[in-house]
Parts: C-alpha cells; sequence; structure tokens
C-alpha cells in the first residue's frame, strides 16, 4: 500500500507544481482537469498521512512491548498497538476505494429530467413529487437547484421537469438516480380506492463545460416563444422563453424560467451542451458495454430502478435488492442512505474488477 501511495504522492507534488505554472493557467481546460485531479489526490495525501502515522505507531509500539524494561509505558504501548491493529485495516480499505480510478464526469454539476411515464395525472403528481424530493435532498447538501423549464401537469405536479444543480461532486452522487421510478399508491382521483402503479423517469446529464463541447451557431435554430407559468406580467406578453434545436442531432432544449431572454438562452444552451454530451459519453460507455452491464450506474433509462408503496410505507431499489420501510422520510428528501448502499455496490464491483492493479 505504501508503493501505491508513493507513486500517489509523486503524482500530487507533480500536479502541485503544474497548477501554477503560467501556460496552464492560461489554458482554461486543463487547468479545470488539474485542480479537480488536485482535489482528489489531497483527500489521497491527507489519508497517507495518517497510515503512515499508524504504522508508525505500530511500529513503536512493538519494540516498547518487545523491550518490556518499563511496565507502565508497555501498558500504554498495548493500548496503542490496539488502535493501531484496528484503524490500519478500515483505513486500507478506505484507501482502496479512494485509488480505484476516478470518473472525470463525477465531480461535474448534473441537468437532471424528470418526465411522467404510464400512469396519466398520477404520474404527473408522482413527478412532482420526485422533485419535490430531489430539491429537499440537495437544499440537505448545500447545493443549488436552479429550476431551467417545466410544463405542469392538468391536476398537479409535471408532465416534464428540468433542473440544474449545481454544488460539490454532484453528478456522481445524483447518477444513480437515473432510470424509471415506480409508485404504487392510491390516486387523489380514485374514487374506488384501489391501488394503482404510475412511474416517471429521471435522466442525469453530467453538465458539460463551454470547451467539452464546441457547438456550431449556424448549426442551432433559436425560437422566441411567450412563458407559460407563473412569473407576473410578463408571462404570455413577452417573448423572453427559448428553445434551440441542434439540426445535426434534432436535439431541442428550452428555458422559460428566467424573465431575461438572455438568460433563458444561456440556460438553455447550457442544457443543449450537457445533451450532447451525455450523447458522447454513452457512445464511449457502449465501447465497453460488459462492463456497463455490471455497474449499478448502467445508464439504461427504461429500466425500472427503485418501488415506492405507499400502502406498505415501502421503498425498494431493484438494482441492489435493498428494501426500507422508512417512506416518509425518503419522499422528504432523506435519500443519502440508499445512495451510500449504491455507492458501496458499484465501488465493491470496481475493487474487484481492479484488484490485479491494487
Amino acid at each position: 500500500m505504501l508503493d501505491k501511495l508513493q507513486i500517489v504522492k509523486q503524482r500530487f507534488d507533480e500536479v502541485s507544481d503544474l497548477i501554477i505554472q503560467p501556460g496552464i493557467i492560461s489554458d482554461q481546460k486543463r487547468y479545470v482537469e488539474l485542480t479537480r485531479e488536485y482535489k482528489d489526490l489531497r483527500l489521497l495525501m491527507d489519508k497517507r498521512e495518517q497510515y503512515l502515522e499508524l504504522t508508525s505507531n505500530l511500529a513503536e509500539a512493538e519494540e516498547i512491548i518487545s523491550d518490556g524494561s518499563d511496565p507502565e509505558m508497555v501498558e500504554m504501548a498495548k493500548m496503542q498497538y490496539d488502535e493501531a491493529k484496528v484503524g490500519l485495516p478500515a483505513l486500507d480499505e478506505e484507501i482502496k476505494v479512494l485509488l480505484i480510478p476516478k470518473d472525470p464526469q463525477d465531480s461535474k454539476n448534473a441537468v437532471v429530467e424528470l418526465r411522467a411515464g404510464t400512469g396519466g395525472d398520477e404520474a404527473s403528481i408522482f413527478a412532482g413529487d420526485l422533485f419535490r424530493m430531489y430539491t429537499k435532498y440537495c437544499e440537505s447538501r448545500g447545493w443549488s437547484v436552479s429550476t431551467v423549464d417545466y410544463s405542469e401537469g392538468t391536476n398537479g405536479g409535471f408532465k416534464e421537469i428540468q433542473f440544474e444543480v449545481n454544488g460539490d461532486d454532484v453528478y456522481g452522487t445524483l447518477k444513480f438516480e437515473a432510470g424509471v421510478h415506480r409508485v404504487q399508491r392510491v390516486p387523489q382521483t380514485e374514487t374506488q380506492g384501489r391501488v394503482h402503479t404510475s412511474a416517471a423517469t429521471v435522466m442525469v446529464f453530467p453538465e458539460a463545460e463551454e470547451f467539452d463541447v464546441e457547438i456550431n451557431p449556424k448549426e442551432v435554430r433559436v425560437d422566441f416563444f411567450c412563458s407559460s407559468g407563473p412569473g407576473g406580467q410578463s408571462v404570455n406578453t413577452t417573448y423572453s422563453a427559448v428553445r434551440l434545436t441542434h439540426i445535426p442531432t434534432g436535439l431541442v432544449a428550452q428555458c422559460q424560467d428566467q424573465k431575461s431572454q438572455h438568460k433563458n438562452k444561456e440556460k438553455a444552451f447550457k442544457v443543449l451542451r450537457s445533451r450532447l454530451y451525455d450523447m458522447e459519453l454513452a457512445k464511449k460507455q457502449e465501447e465497453d458495454s460488459a462492463l456497463r452491464g455490471t455497474m449499478v450506474t448502467s445508464g439504461d433509462r427504461s429500466a425500472k430502478i427503485r418501488t415506492y408503496n405507499y400502502s406498505q410505507g415501502r421503498v425498494t431499489d431493484h438494482r441492489i435488492g435493498l428494501t426500507l420501510y422508512d417512506l416518509s422520510n425518503i419522499v422528504n428528501g432523506d435519500i443519502q442512505r440508499i445512495l451510500d448502499e449504491l455507492m458501496l455496490a458499484e465501488n465493491t464491483q470496481k475493487l474487484k474488477s481492479n484488484s490485479d492493479q491494487i
């Protein structure tokens, strides 16, 4: 392990030197990549210090116990020895996970899209519930949420809603939420008291920087239209909403959340870049479909990943067979336990596939 950490230290020293070079600072893409790598390596350096301290404490304790001339020192050394013996294996496992090559997309912000699926009005209401759940979760993490575009359901909720999430390691966390979410409950419109099953699709894109994707303005059709939601007197009177159509791919991105046409256009371009970036990532992932199939985050948007059963107060994540009887807290944003288990499952798979190198 120390040999591995020494290699990491050499890279850390190299990156520390690079990020202060004028040539790197002037290259925005390279500078962003290196500062992200520095942040990850800094965490490993902290763990390295802990590891060196524990191994040193262990060696020192063994020496004192072996000498045995001072009973009081021996007693203290035994405590130090036990602490190190307990701490080292746990720290060793933690470092092994940190040494797994990290997906460079994980540290990015995210664009999340919720779409009502089967179930009519109830599906739209459920999409609204999911939006509320994610908003509350993001707030608990100190992340900011900004709505991009939405289409309201006829009886509440949303037929479709897009929003940006900004913060630390957002995409690396929220990517686990991509897929089909099902809800089993008695709809508000149901008079017979029968349980219905409805669904909503969650899509999560890493937010692309301007240097990640180059868009030729000549290949984008820009349309302006009136906003159609809350927003005061300007709604339905000014052409502030923006729709972008990327002609080569047919991808469409629109924004009507801001009163300013300029700001809406800016946000719409951000979403369009992220969609194009996601398409490129999907192509790369398809090249290694065997690996993709073993991952918890398969990227298959048609896969049913989770069921929320209201009559039983149960939430089940089908990818890892996890069932929690705490539905009320989960739909109020307490999804960290589920995400932790999904991350653990993915890291276990990664460790298994990287066991020959670690």
